[in-house]
């Protein structure tokens, strides 16, 4: 009940004596008390009632207002029977602390406030809780049948007035009432769900962001009639899981309404069923196709496997499309839990298929397109892509296989995980590891297998690189950084330690900045102006800190051969 119900209610007799702009409070019980400091009793939103026999002089009303303001008690109803009128310095102590007050007749008796508040607080809950429950039943008899998660948030928001949406663990919204979350909001919120998970916090997890706080919800995988399966590890399921987020905060929520959410998310787990049910069949395409592929079966062979994937992905096309072959792995690091075997094949598979689908496509789940295998710890995904609609119908024959000449929407490493790093390295936490690798594309079957070992090589090239997240294309494979990875670590630390160390130390005695230096004068292809103006630097300051880099080293930075020793030290380092 609100405060102001106090004042509707003519039998109680209740005159208010300040704090006119707070009497939309809720009531949540109510307290009788002569205490000098009630605080212990006190647990916030309740009305106290006081025959005020603690006030001995004026100094003692600020310090008694002082400790119900700071318990949250939502107002303070004095007896007038005591001393007549409520004392002024009462009055003005809440309205100082924004306390809302109310003089209460002596014809009226405390137990008379007491009964009403009690009656209306708890007619209220029966009333919340029976709402509740008929919102359930609502709910679990208007499951996504058909209809997709939608329908479930659409009546969170008509009859619980709460807006809601599903994400992916990258964050993309799959689906949403209302206004749709930004992808930037929605890729935080995922990863501080996933970080959240890989903390082992207990769901609901609370999330504060730009003002506005969420309550996460993990939506686990069903089996179909059944209770979700038993997970070993929530490693196994941390990077394919959906989640809902929930715009408030579920802290304070009674268990009815936590229950209610977590109904929700068993529907959309049946909706999550569903789909990937849909995907078996572009799963069991992928896998036939690779596994003819890698035994290196005839090109007709492979073609005409090819030729049935194609409605499948593709339907409509009239034409053979181009293909690329993306290869992911995700690795886990089993020190300190020796034994627990997360297997990395089907945790790649489903994170493949999440990364693949174009965040900017409406309508249809792209993922409808996409056919994703797994061997091992390797998830592997053949990507088909339409021939562009210029070219004409022969062109495409033409073009020598492997070649990225496709005119079509070909994929590049970098920009698929360019959205998604900073939720999956939330997901990942510190013992886990994802690298992709992306071929280029191919036009014809002859070409596939060339494109499978390409996109493996690609995949070892961002292993070799630090981070959680790691892509390369094929297009980094005719440089230098292709051979960088088959170094050996003892000759890598060795070369390196050769040329760098004595600038690091050099940097570490004087705080100075040679390393830095020697990256900007590489990057600038040893221009002296331009270096210096990327650096703030004088060209004679630049000339020096050259001159010191030679005699540290004993190398010489004008000639080309020197140069690359340095370029790819500080690429190995």
């Amino acid at each position: 009940m609100r405060l102001r119900a106090l004042l509707e209610n003519d039998a109680l007799g209740l005159r208010l004596l300040g704090g006119d702009d707070e009497l939309d409070r809720s009531v949540r019980g109510v307290m009788t008390t002569d205490l000098r400091d009630p605080s212990r009793y006190l647990t916030g939103g309740e009305l106290v009632l006081t025959g005020l026999a603690w006030r001995r002089d004026a100094e003692d009303s600020e310090p008694f207002v002082r400790i119900l303001a700071g318990a949250g008690v939502a107002g303070l109803a004095a007896g007038e029977a005591e001393l007549g009128d409520i004392p002024d310095d009462l009055v003005e102590a809440c309205l100082r602390h924004r306390l809302p007050l109310f003089a209460v007749h002596e014809t009226v008796a405390f137990a008379t406030i007491t009964e009403y508040v009690v009656r209306q607080v708890s007619g209220e809950r029966a009333g919340d809780l029976a709402a509740v429950v008929d919102r359930h039943r609502r709910l679990m008899t208007s499951g996504p049948a058909g209809g997709g998660p939608e329908v479930v948030l659409d009546l969170l928001g008509s009859d619980l007035d709460l807006h809601a949406w599903v994400l992916s663990p990258t964050g993309r919204q799959i689906a949403g009432a209302g206004a749709p979350l930004s992808a930037a909001a929605g890729a935080e919120l995922a990863g501080l769900h996933l970080a959240a998970v890989r903390s082992g916090r207990r769901a609901p997890h609370r999330a504060a962001l730009d003002g506005t706080t969420y309550s996460l919800f993990p939506i686990r995988n069903n089996v179909r009639g059944g209770a979700a399966p038993p997970v070993r590890d929530v490693r196994e399921s941390v990077l394919s899981d959906w989640l809902l987020a929930v715009e408030a905060d579920a802290s304070d929520w009674p268990a009815a309404r936590l229950d209610l959410l977590q109904g929700v998310t068993q529907l959309i787990a049946v909706e999550r069923d569903r789909r990937d049910a849909a995907r078996t069949v572009r799963r069991r395409l992928a896998q036939e196709v690779l596994e003819l592929v890698q035994a290196g079966a005839a090109p007709a062979e492979i073609a005409a496997r090819l030729r049935v994937a194609t409605p499948v992905l593709l339907p409509g096309l009239g034409t053979a499309p181009h293909w690329q072959v993306v290869v992911a792995r995700v690795e886990w690091d089993e020190e300190g839990a020796p034994g627990s075997g997360v297997r990395g094949g089907p945790v790649a598979q489903a994170l493949l298929e999440e990364i693949l689908v174009d965040p900017a496509v409406t309508g249809p789940d792209s993922a409808d397109r996409i056919a994703v295998a797994h061997t091992g710890d390797e998830a592997i995904a053949l990507v088909p892509l339409p021939a562009a609609p210029d070219r004409a119908d022969g062109a495409a024959g033409d073009a020598a296989e492997g070649a990225a000449e496709n005119d079509g929407p070909a994929l590049h490493a970098d920009a698929l995980l360019a959205a998604v790093r900073a939720p999956l390295s939330a997901g990942l936490a510190d013992d886990g590891r994802l690298t992709l690798g992306v071929s280029a594309s191919v036009h014809s079957a002859e070409g596939l297998r060339g494109a499978l070992e390409e996109a493996r090589h690609a995949r070892r090239v961002a292993a070799a690189r630090p981070g959680r997240v790691c892509a390369a294309g094929h297009h980094e494979l005719a440089s230098h950084v292709l051979l960088l990875p088959f170094v050996p670590d003892d000759v890598r630390r060795a070369f390196t330690a050769r040329l760098l160390d004595p600038l690091r130390e050099y940097d570490r005695r004087h705080r100075a900045e040679l390393i830095p230096t020697l990256e900007a004068f590489l990057d600038c292809d040893g221009s002296w102006t331009r270096c210096a103006a990327r650096l703030h630097l004088h060209v004679n300051t630049l000339r020096y800190r050259v001159g010191r880099i030679e005699q540290l080293t004993g190398r010489d930075l004008a000639r080309l051969e020197d140069k690359l020793d340095f370029f790819l030290a500080l690429r190995m380092s």
